[in-house]
């Protein structure tokens, strides 16, 4: 591998299926660029057309909560139910809630 192959960026993929409404975390990969980096997602997570949409997310941009911190981080929306969904009646129209 060339030494310029090595810097490539590491780069997070997301694939949206046929069946689902989200994009799901599926692995990584590395790339020069965006473009590249969805041309390569698409030729290792989607080989057989599983997948209607790609994005790509360059690995050093995600930030993320520790685990460590989820108490503090969700107790506070435990005591607003209201925010619950079973809380509102939804017409049947919607779908997808």
């Amino acid at each position: 591998m060339s030494e310029n192959k090595k810097n490539w960026p590491l780069w997070e993929v997301f694939v949206r299926s046929r069946q689902g409404l989200g994009h799901k975390h599926v692995g990584s990969i590395h790339a020069a660029d965006a473009e590249m980096a969805i041309g390569n997602a698409r030729d290792v997570y989607t080989r057989r057309q599983e997948g209607v949409s790609i994005w790509v997310v360059p690995a050093e941009q995600i930030t993320a909560s520790s685990p460590d911190d989820s108490e503090a981080l969700y107790d506070p929306a435990n005591d607003k139910v209201y925010r619950h969904p079973t809380f509102y009646d939804l017409p049947d129209e919607v779908n997808h809630m």
